[in-house]
């Protein structure tokens, strides 16, 4: 089959490209970034261009199987690109896959709609609750995918929990920085929560599940994590324990640290954004009952083997973004601040 993978320059583009060519597919990659893996550069279609823009995205559609949506302004971005990528740029590209009759529509969403819950697990059929512009924009992107369902496209929707794995960096460079240079970790309230998270070679299974089952299963919305994760304190302590200096996680009050993050959030002096400081503390986990029953989804790996493969990816490959930095989960963020801080632990 022949793949168009919005967003195939970013983190799960890349590892789903590699996923899909180790299967024999086509694979065509649209990002408004550079295409810069130079292991399957030669291997992929790559056009780079906007999702907003129709004429772009009409080239991209032409002898197109099988859409898989990665694309969006994650929430460092502003509300206006948040809102311009991630629901315009998704009825676009639906528009464009319904007219060239492409076969499956997979959009990629996010457990973001869920807000912060009252109760967990969390499961499909949950009220949808966004917490800022990228979680409100998150929902109108879906209510746009059911739209094109009942004009009879088969739009399977996925919800992963946050993904991490090889070319994983953004918040997660933060603390793999840290455990690198033989630091503690500092983290917001007592760490006794439960925070599930998802290797991205899970997500990809579950993606191409929904590529390759029949339309009835495929055509719905599944949530997508790790079956086996523990606290936030224990998973994340799996890493410094792994880089051997002995350190530990370090809770801290959970009140007091989070003002003073909205603070400097305020200021511009920390790369933590809502979404991150506000739920960090909390219980967040959704039943993956569903997508296991219906779409036979097994994941591989525990939120600790998950931590530990995107940490040991980061140590052998931290000359080539030693000196890059952005908003994107491809590059590390600028610890601002934080970077003081770390000095304390």
């Amino acid at each position: 089959m022949k793949f168009l993978i919005t967003g195939g320059a970013g983190f799960l583009g890349i590892n789903l490209t590699r996923y899909l060519l180790a299967k024999g597919h086509e694979v065509v990659s649209l990002d408004i970034a550079e295409f810069t893996y130079n292991d399957v550069k030669d291997k992929v279609t790559i056009i780079q261009g906007d999702i907003r823009h129709v004429d772009t995205v009409e080239n991209a559609m032409k002898g197109i199987d099988i859409v898989v949506h990665t694309a969006a302004a994650l929430p460092l971005y502003t509300e206006e690109e948040i809102y311009t990528t991630d629901v315009i740029g998704t009825r676009i590209l639906l528009k464009a896959a319904y007219e060239h009759k492409v076969k499956r529509f997979i959009h990629i969403s996010s457990t973001a709609v869920y807000g912060i819950p009252d109760h967990h697990p969390i499961f499909e059929y949950d009220k949808l609750d966004g917490v800022g512009p990228y979680g409100k924009a998150k929902i109108q992107a879906e209510n746009e995918c059911l739209e094109y369902r009942k004009k009879g496209m088969c739009v399977p929707i996925l919800r992963p929990k946050s993904f991490i794995g090889p070319e994983r960096l953004g918040v997660f460079a933060l603390f793999y920085d840290w455990a690198k240079d033989g630091k503690g970790f500092p983290m917001i309230g007592s760490g006794n929560n439960r925070y599930q998270l998802l290797d991205v070679e899970d997500l990809c299974d579950a993606i191409y599940k929904c590529a390759i089952l029949e339309e009835t299963l495929a055509n719905d919305t599944y949530n997508i994590g790790a079956k086996e994760f523990t606290t936030m304190k224990e998973d994340y302590q799996a890493v410094l324990d792994y880089a051997g200096y002995g350190k530990k996680i370090v809770g801290l009050p959970e009140k007091p640290i989070i003002f003073t993050l909205r603070f400097l959030e305020l200021l511009k002096l920390s790369p933590l954004y809502k979404w991150v400081y506000e739920t960090a503390s909390k219980d967040s986990f959704v039943s993956i009952d569903k997508a296991e029953k219906v779409l036979s989804y097994t994941p591989k790996y525990s939120n600790k083997d998950a931590l530990i493969r995107n940490y040991k990816w980061y140590l052998d490959n931290l000359e080539s973004f030693d000196h890059q930095s952005g908003i994107s989960h491809r590059v590390p963020w600028k610890q601002g601040i934080l970077k003081l801080a770390k000095q304390f632990f």
